[in-house]
């Protein structure tokens, strides 16, 4: 018989090479990620994003991504930095510039890697965009997925007791979700997840052991900046706060001292890059009012007019009016910067109001008519949430290993010890709450993602999901078919991780073989 030391010592083993393992399949894919026309290391236009601001920030000490945008590649025709995600405002200069729609926070922070790695080779990313860029993301991905599976195997070594469960869920954790392919790009669901883990961590550890203010403001850092990276996770961050005020009230100051650290420093890169302190992507309605008028259709004469009464132009005031993305609303520039919107109104009135639309502008992706498959947006909430879940984006579908899930949630929340139950409940509600919230989402939002291999905004779960289903593993793992079915299920997702291992930009295989069945029409 072996002893427990042998045995916690075997398993450690088998959890150190399946980790190794994983952290070798991203580093291999890293070194040869390329474009699709082979000129960076950057995958789609959503990451292209982020980059443009990290070059920016180190390379132009700003936020204004300009200069990148029309940067051309090897080929002339070719503008390998262009990116859709983006959005257009007034800058400090008084001059519109385009900036990357995704919370400042996070290329912020990798900004400073690359300022690092810049100063120690003497090159400049926009100079060796391959080169660069690989050594970059190896930096900033491969540190942070080692975070997320050693704190998820280590929360679930320290709840679940049998050594086929334990050596199982490791090799769930590393290779059956689809973060894997998510951490060969830069984007903001790898920390995220790893952000949820730690959390996790620090919970579970401390319903066995005393657990420090150190190890709570840890936490707290940890949930303010899963927030920070996925808006919808801020229910999370709450039902932790939650979870410590009935539990254990002490921790409660460290943690809401490390979540406020992260909320000052999201509002303030924020500010400092927008001189907003909401984040870009909520800049997609009209402004303030400004003056109201009495017709529906004002000429520019009237419209300068108002406008001098309150002070935002003069009399030699140059004025354009331009046709926006809004019919009943439309684009007046003032001297070729600020911009102001008139909005007609159902009474027959007009309104004049500040321009706060940052995704309406002369190209803009983000209209009627240019956005093309998944991003023009599903128009039946019914036919979203059966994709969402168990079709081509499904989240039972893609992730087999996910059906357990309910299980574990219902199971564990009706037995056990009471910390864990109330940690069960917490992650089962906030799962119903971000799912809901994106099944409510106006049908430009209802585009699952976007083109990604996955429902990506849900996969900060993974670690939280995997911790849930530990109960029914160890209930299978006592019988003999329980264990071909866990092994079944895990099988089938990593068949979904593996066939997305080129990358996370493209659609899930198995939108790809419904195309191919001629399911999807596009």
């Amino acid at each position: 018989m072996m002893h427990a030391e042998d045995e916690s010592g075997w398993i450690r083993g088998v959890y150190a090479v399946l980790v190794v393992i994983a952290l070798s399949i991203v580093s291999g894919r890293i070194a040869t990620v390329i474009s699709r026309e082979g000129d960076t290391a950057f995958q789609s236009a959503n990451d292209r994003s982020r980059w443009c601001t990290i070059a920016a920030l180190v390379e132009n000490g700003t936020y204004q991504i300009d200069p990148f945008l029309n940067r051309r590649g090897a080929k002339q025709n070719r503008r390998p930095w262009a990116t859709i995600d983006l959005v257009r405002h007034l800058g400090r200069d008084g001059k519109m510039h385009y900036y990357s729609s995704k919370p400042p926070l996070l290329p912020t922070l990798y900004a400073g890697v690359y300022w690092c790695v810049s100063r120690t080779m003497g090159m400049w990313l926009s100079e060796h965009p391959i080169y660069l860029g690989r050594i970059i993301l190896w930096l900033v991905n491969i540190p942070t997925l080692a975070l997320l599976l050693v704190c998820t195997i280590a929360s679930i070594d320290r709840v679940t007791r049998d050594s086929w469960a334990k050596c199982f869920l490791a090799a769930a954790v590393c290779f059956g979700t689809m973060l894997l392919p998510f951490s060969i790009a830069l984007n903001n669901h790898l920390p995220a997840a790893a952000s949820t883990a730690l959390v996790l961590y620090v919970f579970v550890r401390s319903m066995q052991k005393p657990t420090g203010y150190g190890w709570w403001l840890l936490a707290g850092l940890a949930g303010g900046f899963t927030a920070a990276n996925e808006l919808p996770a801020l229910s999370m961050t709450v039902f932790w706060a939650g979870l410590l005020l009935l539990i254990q009230r002490r921790a409660l100051p460290a943690y809401a001292v490390g979540v406020l650290i992260v909320a000052a420093a999201f509002f303030a890169t924020n500010w400092i890059a927008h001189q907003s302190l909401r984040p870009p992507y909520m800049h997609r309605g009209d402004g303030d009012l400004i003056a109201a008028m009495p017709t529906d259709d004002p000429t520019s004469t009237q419209i300068q007019r108002a406008l001098v009464l309150q002070s935002l132009a003069t009399d030699a005031s140059s004025i354009s009016i331009e046709s926006s993305r809004d019919a009943n609303r439309k684009r007046v520039v003032i001297d070729g910067g600020t911009q102001v919107g008139v909005i007609q109104t159902p009474a027959g009135t007009s309104e004049i109001r500040h321009w706060d639309d940052w995704y309406d502008y002369p190209s803009s992706y983000w209209v009627d008519g240019r956005r093309r498959g998944v991003d023009i947006g599903e128009p039946s909430r019914l036919v979203y949430f059966a994709n969402m879940t168990v079709g081509h984006y499904g989240i039972f579908s893609l992730t087999a290993l996910w059906l357990l899930v309910p299980f574990g949630l219902v199971g564990g929340i009706r037995s056990g010890a009471p910390q864990h139950r109330l940690l069960l409940a917490s992650i089962a509600l906030a799962t119903v709450v971000c799912g809901v919230f994106y099944l409510l989402r106006p049908e430009i939002d209802r585009n699952y993602g976007g083109v990604s291999v996955c429902f990506r905004w849900m996969l900060w779960f993974a670690p939280l999901w995997l911790f849930a289903c530990c109960g029914p593993v160890e209930w299978l793992s006592r019988l003999r078919w329980g264990r071909w079915l866990a092994i079944a299920l895990l099988a089938a997702s990593v068949f979904s991780m593996s066939a997305s291992l080129d990358g996370p930009w493209q659609s899930p295989w198995l939108y790809r073989f419904w195309q191919f069945l001629g399911w999807i029409k596009l």
